[in-house]
């Protein structure tokens, strides 16, 4: 141990920036280098270069009249010194065509233009695709090649290939498919200088081996397996690092009016709103819908929009009053297949309803016995449909208890399946960890005790009953939020008040070797609701704030117009912090949706200090 030491310290200044050694470099930047846009003429009609759109996508086909019309220097992109990367990959998408026996043809050379030598190449043969490198040492200089058999390009289809060098491994992805690895006698050189090189592509510097397929991305990744940014992929033969402008397109839903951008011809269908079929034999066609004034593309079996007015949220507008026999505290919209769109209303009452969409309204299905509902929570296990109520109050006996009910397919209707103990339930929270499926029950108070527990259940497939999974210490828990990112599961309570004071912590926790443990505290006040939505990569987390009270000060009328707060994922710190405070009024829940590309939250306020008679805002 202490020779170990003694030889760290001693090698600690030749590490050290700045201490005796310079701060190593790479050669290029470590991002995807786009070769094929790097050689791509700014017009693409002139220089022997043309774009083809074949089944639908484009690529570049090389004329045999301008074999260096696609051609660069090396020091292009060798910005900070003249070494090729030792570790990196190739990223191809083409289509080739049949060659005859013992024909090659170079979809990349790299040539040191004063000897005309060949440092490093990609070429294909009817059976093979060979990597080609220089090898140099004291002894001298001499070819190497890796070949790889690949019978599947000869298909006449496109096919994206992943070439990774490491050293002494090479390795060969089609299509996102199962790796073919080679370990070779000779490494790939740790000092190919690309001093006075020049980048061919699809030739060798002369007409002799021209590629005379179709070429759509051609890509250098430095000091990395480009395989796990490209792979899984849906449509893997056109898996995607990066491609010229000119070539976008075809492969998915255009990015905006994308298509449009670049001179492109094709067959058009013109119809007053009938859909014409989108096969194989429309593949890559335009259809106009005269009436609705959009312009189609037919990509695979789906018309996309290319042009048409984005939808938008113009004025939310009353569509039906429900009358229920009571006040309503909660509502649970839910899908039953087959059966129809539903709505459960949680009425203070003794009796909670069920409605179902029906002739374009929602009309009155099912009544259930409650006691004084809260909210309902609808979920599914395998085939079985549930319905839970969290009750507040208890029963006539005394007996304090919410109620899971079953989807009955021939009654067509719930019938009650499980009784849990709760204390004053105010919400149930359904979800799934790691294939198992459980249940939270927010308890707000047991008689004047707002400390209690509130209790996470788990499902028992055997006994086919949830059963007490683990309890977690609340203060007038008032809401359950569940949500993932990424591989991690998270679990957000809203304590309401501690017996004091509304002044407490809510707490997120996450999912750690099979139980939920903290994960962060949020100050918060009355906090009633927790709300997590995303926006593109961004995932924020807003708290309904809904009262700031203290048993030793006086009320206020304005304690209730109160700061509700936003909050955003910081990956970097691990930790939500605070983006946005939105002013409310005594708010009880917070809804997300979004309209075409518009983002929108809702707040139900309740109570200004004065009057209930307040306004609920959605936000953009």
């Amino acid at each position: 141990m202490s020779v170990l030491l003694t030889l760290c310290v001693a090698l600690l200044p030749l590490a050290t920036p700045g201490r005796g050694a310079q701060q190593w470099e790479p050669c290029t930047d470590l991002r995807p280098l786009d070769i094929l846009a790097e050689a791509v003429p700014p017009d693409s009609a002139a220089g022997g270069v043309r774009v083809t759109r074949v089944q639908g996508v484009r690529g570049l086909q090389l004329s045999a009249a301008s074999p260096h019309a696609m051609s660069f220097p090396a020091s292009r992109i060798f910005v900070r010194c003249d070494l090729f990367p030792e570790e990196f990959s190739i990223v191809v998408t083409l289509k080739v065509p049949n060659l005859p026996p013992k024909k090659n043809e170079y979809l990349l050379a790299v040539v040191a233009e004063d000897r005309d030598a060949l440092l490093l190449g990609l070429r294909y043969s009817p059976t093979q695709l060979h990597f080609l490198f220089l090898r140099e040492d004291s002894a001298g200089a001499w070819q190497t090649r890796v070949s790889f058999r690949s019978p599947t390009l000869m298909d006449s289809q496109w096919h994206t290939l992943v070439l990774a060098v490491s050293e002494g491994s090479f390795s060969l992805t089609t299509d996102c498919g199962l790796p073919v690895d080679i370990v070779a006698d000779v490494p790939f050189p740790a000092t190919l200088s690309m001093q006075g090189a020049r980048f061919f592509i699809g030739s060798r510097r002369r007409t002799k081996g021209l590629f005379t397929g179709l070429l759509r991305q051609l890509v250098l990744l430095p000091g990395s397996d480009a395989t796990p940014r490209l792979c899984p992929c849906r449509n893997a033969e056109f898996a995607l690092l990066s491609i010229p402008r000119i070539l976008r397109g075809f492969t998915g839903k255009p990015e905006e009016n994308e298509v449009l951008r670049y001179p492109y011809e094709t067959d058009m269908k013109v119809t007053l709103g009938s859909r014409p079929p989108c096969t194989k034999l429309e593949d890559a066609q335009f259809w106009f819908d005269a009436s609705r004034r959009g312009l189609y593309l037919c990509v695979g079996s789906e018309w996309v929009s290319v042009l048409a007015a984005e939808e938008k949220l113009d004025y939310v507008e009353e569509h039906q009053s429900l009358f229920t026999n009571s006040e309503t505290l909660g509502i649970e919209v839910f899908v039953i297949p087959e059966a129809g769109l539903f709505v459960a209303t949680a009425n203070r009452k003794t009796t909670s309803a069920i409605y179902k969409w029906t002739d374009g309204k929602f009309a009155s299905y099912q009544n259930i016995r409650t006691h004084q509902a809260q909210s309902w929570r609808h979920f599914t296990i395998g085939k079985r449909i549930f319905l839970a109520v969290a009750n507040f109050e208890p029963n006539e006996k005394g007996q304090e208890f919410s109620v899971i009910y079953k989807w009955s397919q021939r009654k067509l209707r719930f019938t009650p399946y499980q009784r849990v103990p709760t204390h004053s339930a105010r919400d149930w929270e359904a979800f799934q960890v790691a294939g198992e499926h459980f249940l939270a029950v927010a308890n707000h108070r047991e008689g004047d005790n707002h400390n209690i527990n509130s209790v996470i259940y788990k499902w028992n497939p055997r006994t086919r009953l949830f059963e007490t999974n683990q309890t977690i210490a609340t203060s007038g828990a008032y809401d359950w939020e569940f949500f993932t990112v990424g591989p991690y599961s998270f679990l957000a309570v809203a304590n309401a008040f501690n017996g004091t004071s509304t002044k407490v912590l809510s707490h997120l926790y996450v999912w750690l070797v099979g139980s939920f443990q903290l994960f962060q505290s949020f100050q918060t006040f009355g906090a009633a609701d927790w709300e997590v939505f995303r926006i593109g990569e961004r995932t924020f987390l807003a708290v309904a704030n809904s009262h700031s009270y203290d048993v030793e000060m006086q009320v206020q009328n304005d304690s209730y117009v109160i700061n509700s707060v936003i909050y955003e994922l910081n990956v970097s710190a691990q930790a939500f912090v605070k983006f946005q405070e939105v002013l409310t009024c005594s708010a009880l829940d917070w809804e997300f949706f979004s309209v075409g590309e518009d983002y929108f939250l809702v707040v139900a306020n309740s109570f200004d200090g004065k009057t209930f008679s307040v306004n609920s805002i959605i936000y953009r």
